[in-house]
């Protein structure tokens, strides 16, 4: 592709990748809105809430493969329509059975958007340079999207019915369904091989209960189900694994993880999502129920750490034509643990500032280092085999967010739970939310006793979880700088321009 038609493909690209990321925040503003209209149940709140994220990293694998099959671009464009129409759906729900398949539908559509658009960027983008501009533009729109997500959600939300917040997504599919026959070139495996059936059935009864299992852990703390759901996850990679080096044509070419490059990366991006989403998950309840902001205001504290990963993205462009990826990426995680010793600063009294800093300095290195990480993914694979490569990055995302948020939010409960008194009310030692509600029934003098100690132990919770973080993120700068120097001896491409 030439001229500046790859540039149009490039902002075609980058739009469902910002409106899925803002969907994956969006929905937590809009839950007691339509709480209150469809009145689901605890179980069906869960589901409502869960059920999309099971089904995209459920069929990430396959759908990226599936697209190395048919066609990347059929695949996203076939994605677009799943997505459009579930939204509609999902907006007009009148009960939380038709919600619920409505996010279920959500899912799928996303599971062929994510890999789709990264996979395609492989063959549009061929100049070592020009593709890591790209790579930097769709990493800014993914973490732009997250950080947006909570500000558009609350102006929706004061503005028209919980219905709005899927709405938004239907002018981009739709968008998307007309520039992309023009935009987007068609790419797929010319010599694909048989479709194996079994692998696509050992690929989710993997990725589902282990996903599953994860989120138990962390919305329950620890449960046999969760952990026995986990075991059984594993057989079963421990088949697909056996079933892939069997076949001839394997739904995932496991000789790419001979690449130290891309293996390095892969593990690279699992770890920093890993320390970033225990963070994602307690800086917002701090800044409501500790410092007392409303939920706009506390979104538009953290968009100061959106704005820093646009910068941290697009600098891994500029820091890559002067100095050696391993060495940025390596300093980009330093750099992030250094935002993460800020944000532990953070006391009951004062910490905005700490926070705010320390989330810039976090979110920019982060972004530096997984621009460069998802470049090397991409450029180690064959580019027929884009599209699996792409949904193994995305994978790696899935789980490194699912096990952040159940293990560094569990470090952060038990720390929560540790320091109450005893005589706390059960209901205020599950959560520092329902420490704020039992005080509204209390008394003065002891709704004050109440808070006090809850926000104390909570932000004692969010500064050991800081420091936790700080130490997963040196961990990975120091392994990725020892496996992003390796080269691989297996027939793997490996170097594709990178230094």
């Amino acid at each position: 592709m030439v001229g500046r038609k790859r540039w149009w493909a490039l902002a075609v690209l980058a739009l469902p990748t910002l409106l899925i990321s803002v969907d994956m925040t969006v929905l937590g503003f809009a839950l007691p809105y339509l709480s209150e209209d469809l009145a689901p149940s605890g179980a069906e709140q869960l589901w409502i809430i869960d059920i999309y994220s099971f089904v995209l990293a459920g069929l990430l694998v396959f759908m990226g493969t599936l697209g190395d099959r048919i066609g990347r671009r059929k695949l996203l464009l076939m994605g677009a329509v799943a997505f459009g129409v579930a939204s509609v759906l999902a907006a007009f729900s009148t009960s939380p059975l038709m919600l619920i398949l409505a996010r279920a539908l959500l899912g799928v559509g996303g599971a062929t958007l994510m890999p789709s658009t990264l996979s395609l960027l492989r063959g549009i983008f061929t100049d070592d340079r020009e593709r890591r501009i790209a790579i930097a533009v769709w990493s800014s729109a993914f973490s732009g999207g997250m950080a947006l997500g909570p500000v558009v959600g609350g102006w929706l939300l004061g503005h028209f019915w919980w219905g709005s917040v899927f709405l938004i997504n239907v002018p981009v599919m739709v968008l998307l369904l007309i520039a992309g026959p023009f935009l987007l070139p068609e790419a797929r495996d010319p010599n694909p091989g048989r479709f194996d059936p079994l692998s696509a059935v050992l690929s989710l009864a993997t990725v589902l209960p282990v996903v599953y299992g994860i989120k138990i852990l962390a919305t329950e703390g620890f449960s046999v189900v969760a952990v026995l759901a986990i075991v059984v996850g594993i057989g079963f990679g421990v088949l697909f694994v056996r079933r892939q080096r069997a076949l001839e044509s394997p739904m995932i070419d496991l000789e790419l993880f001979a690449n130290p490059r891309f293996t390095g990366s892969v593990v690279t991006n699992l770890l920093a999502v890993f320390a970033l989403s225990g963070l994602l998950f307690l800086v917002p309840q701090y800044l409501q129920l500790v410092l007392g902001k409303s939920p706009l205001e506390a979104a538009l504290w953290v968009l100061p750490s959106s704005a820093a990963s646009v910068l941290g993205a697009m600098a891994a462009v500029w820091f890559a034509k002067r100095f050696r990826v391993p060495v940025l990426v390596s300093g980009g995680l330093v750099v992030a643990a250094i935002g993460c010793v800020v944000l532990a600063a953070a006391g009951v009294e004062s910490g905005l500032a700490a926070v705010v800093i320390g989330f810039v300095v976090v979110g920019g290195g982060v972004a530096l280092a997984d621009t460069l990480t998802n470049d090397m993914i991409i450029s180690a694979a064959p580019a027929e085999r884009a599209g699996a490569a792409s949904a193994i990055s995305e994978m790696g995302f899935e789980l490194g967010g699912a096990l952040g948020t159940a293990i560094l939010g569990s470090v952060a409960t038990a720390v929560y739970r540790g320091g109450l008194p005893a005589g706390t009310p059960e209901a205020a030692r599950e959560t520092l939310g329902g420490a704020v509600a039992t005080a509204q029934h209390l008394p003065a003098d002891q709704a004050g006793a109440l808070l006090g100690a809850a926000k104390e132990t909570f932000v004692n919770g969010l500064n050991i979880t800081a420091l936790a973080a700080t130490a997963v993120l040196v961990y990975t700068g120091v392994q990725a700088l020892i496996l992003l120097n390796r080269k691989s001896n297996s027939a793997v491409r490996t170097e594709s321009g990178l230094r």
